[in-house]
């Protein structure tokens, strides 16, 4: 076995192991480090011109923030849940954008929005943490 492959392989159990022992206030925070480990991949690609590296981590953290919009409970009525709705449809079209320009600036802005969000996540009280958040299904 290939080295390389050993190495996704270990790292795609400890990723399901953690998932699987996780309360869902971790999984949004994992989902979140993983949009911005995908932009930071993608931002080195485009500064090395590596279109397929580039193209591949965007697609990756454009379907990781579709996750988090897909966990979004009561768009309709709740007004933080649609908040967040229309930030992540926003995030994923400029991520888009950054694509197709190759733009350092756009990957900069997505990742600047998406440190607010986390931040403000990691602000939120651990007792509510195993609960379900009112902007989550």
């Amino acid at each position: 076995m290939n080295r390389n492959l050993a190495s996704q392989q270990y790292q795609k159990v400890g990723l399901n192991s953690a998932l699987a022992h996780s309360t869902p206030h971790q999984q949004v925070l994992m989902l979140m480090n993983g949009v911005l480990t995908s932009i930071a991949t993608a931002k080195g690609a485009i500064e090395r011109q590596d279109t397929e590296l580039k193209g591949t981590s965007l697609s990756k953290a454009i379907s990781i923030i579709g996750g988090l919009q897909a966990s979004l409970a009561d768009t309709e009525s709740n007004e933080i849940a649609q908040n967040l709705d229309n930030l992540y449809i926003y995030m994923s079209s400029t991520l888009m954008k950054a694509n197709i320009e190759s733009s350092v600036d756009k990957l900069d802005e997505v990742t600047q929005l998406l440190l607010e969000i986390k931040s403000a996540w990691e602000k939120i009280p651990a007792e509510h943490h195993n609960t379900q958040s009112p902007v989550e299904k």
